[in-house]
């Protein structure tokens, strides 16, 4: 017991000192797992709240994006043709058709933060040859079309859902390695589409079929919608303009390399409107195609056709009796009385002044040159007044013809201040001048309507960096009222462009479900405008 004594006495202080060693290295695992676990608590949860909802949503926008660019495409028949839908972030939302190779169509169909894609894949030949062989399945094409939309737009809804929750809550377990945060991220994807589709639905305009707008090939051919009187005395629904649109464009395979001109009503009177060109000579065969094209009865100039208004430039005008339509014309402030002279001697051109009338292609025009030469610089600008005077004895002219009861269709001035004095006396008056387009109605009613330049800002646009646009519009009027059915807004890509687009627009009484035509308002209605490349001439 002694000698145990002694040895455990012996022993006491080393086997302390094991257990300090063995003890030390737990002691460094609890550190190193403490450094680790605030390590990793630093790097998952941002030390701010808005820093976590703001990742959140940026990972959700993301993966729901990849989804729909993924998975999010439908592919579905629709009449004839193959297409392929997909929904795709959007500023503004709409519709776009794309008929590869002939171009885009776009409506704006809704406003909201998506935008409803439609690919044209293919025309299916066997469901063509039967629609050729048996015209008379055009008459249930209606039918047939809806119910193909109405079955794919569920179908891309569904697969849009399914799209967006994946690729969010796919990218948020990519992201945070936790599930919780993954199927918030696909929670709150779902929840963005869903209020999306709320405000595409309450923003639904299935009116906006009337005013497409063509780009590519397609602008050759406007007869994708139908003629102006055809769109407004059928159209009534949307879904007939649909099929209308899918049998056109079945029409259009047929002839990719022949596109169809437009065809309008044989009763429709059509006015080409142009206006600034500025010396450009590229103008008159822009202008004499479009007459071709569009079977113009009537070109009206607005006026600035010259640059200097010098003598040495008035055999830039020769060509403007070879158009293939009588040309009637207004002085701008860049035309002199020389160039006016010059014109007056040409065939097949009107040149009116001072309220002079004139009647050509059925139509009753009346005009007033611009009374300021501004290229002149002895002769000081006088402003607006020596526009509203000029305006005023337009004013004058048509009262009196409106008193002999011969009153006048249009009203004619380059300066919109002098075209504004015909308010109330003329259905439709035109200027020019600010090189881009207006289109609203005066307080008494009259409709005026501002063109670009059809000239692309004429010779002086080499100076600007970017080109300016050559704008012009087609113009339908009734042949017994000669009143404004329609008008084509055509515009071409400037110096060094070769894009086109051509938009269809209708005045709002004659929009399906629109009322009678109101007298006169309080105020200006803008019924659409143009953004200025390029300063007034």
């Amino acid at each position: 017991m002694t000698t145990d004594n002694r040895r455990n006495r012996l022993l006491r202080p080393l086997r302390a000192r094991l257990s300090g060693v063995r003890g030390l290295p737990r002691a460094v695992r609890r550190g190193y797992r403490a450094r680790r676990t605030a390590r990793t608590l630093t790097l998952d949860e941002p030390p701010h709240p808005y820093g976590r909802a703001l990742g959140l949503i940026a990972v959700t926008l993301l993966g729901g994006w990849l989804g729909l660019l993924v998975i999010g495409a439908v592919h579905a028949p629709v009449g004839p043709m193959d297409t392929r839908m997909t929904l795709r972030p959007s500023l503004t939302g709409g519709t776009r058709i794309n008929v590869s190779p002939l171009g885009d169509l776009e409506l704006g169909t809704h406003y909201a933060p998506v935008r409803l894609d439609v690919d044209v894949d293919r025309l299916d030949p066997v469901r063509s040859q039967e629609l050729v062989d048996h015209p008379d399945r055009f008459a249930g094409l209606q039918a047939e079309v809806t119910r193909d939309v109405t079955r794919s737009a569920a179908d891309l809804v569904l697969h849009s859902c399914v799209a967006v929750a994946s690729g969010a809550t796919a990218l948020g377990l990519a992201v945070y390695r936790r599930p919780r945060r993954a199927l918030a991220a696909g929670g709150l994807a779902l929840a963005l589409l869903g209020a999306s589709g709320a405000s595409a639905y309450a923003t639904w305009n299935p009116d906006s079929v009337l005013e497409p707008k063509f780009s590519g090939l397609l602008s050759s051919a406007p007869s994708v919608v139908g003629n102006a009187r055809n769109i407004v005395s059928e159209f009534d629904v949307y879904q007939k303009e649909l099929a209308r649109l899918v049998t056109n464009v079945t029409k259009l395979y047929d002839a990719t390399s022949t596109l169809p001109v437009y065809q309008p009503d044989p009763t429709t009177i059509r006015v080409l409107h142009v206006s600034d060109i500025h010396l450009n000579p590229g103008s008159w065969r822009i202008i004499a195609s479009l007459v071709k094209q569009y079977r113009i009865n009537v070109i009206i100039d607005t006026g600035d056709t010259m640059d200097h208004g010098s003598a040495a430039e008035n055999h830039f005008l020769d060509p403007v009796s070879t158009l293939g339509a009588p040309y009637v014309w207004v002085r701008g402030n860049h035309d002199s009385r020389s160039t006016q002279k010059y014109l007056t001697g040409l065939k097949h051109v009107t040149v009116l002044d001072e309220g002079r009338v004139a009647q050509v292609a059925g139509v009753r025009i009346a005009g007033v040159g611009d009374p300021q030469f501004t290229p002149d610089r002895s002769v000081v600008a006088a402003g607006d007044p020596a526009e509203r005077t000029a305006g005023g004895r337009l004013a004058d002219s048509l009262r009196t013809q409106r008193l002999a009861g011969t009153p006048v269709d249009i009203a004619l001035a380059h300066n919109p201040v002098a075209a504004t004095e015909a308010d109330g006396l003329v259905p439709l008056a035109l200027a020019g001048h600010l090189h881009h387009r207006e289109r609203s109605r005066l307080p008494q009613g009259t409709r005026l309507m501002v063109e670009g330049s059809t000239g692309g800002g004429g010779l002086r646009a080499v100076q600007n960096t970017k080109p300016e646009q050559v704008r012009a519009s087609v113009l339908y009027l009734d042949r017994k009222t000669r009143l404004l059915q329609a008008w084509d807004e055509i515009t071409l890509g400037g110096l060094g462009l070769s894009r086109a687009e051509v938009s269809r627009h209708l005045p709002r009484e004659n929009q399906p479900g629109a009322g009678p035509s109101p007298t006169g308002s309080p105020s200006p209605a803008r019924e659409g405008s143009g953004t200025p490349s390029h300063g007034p001439g």
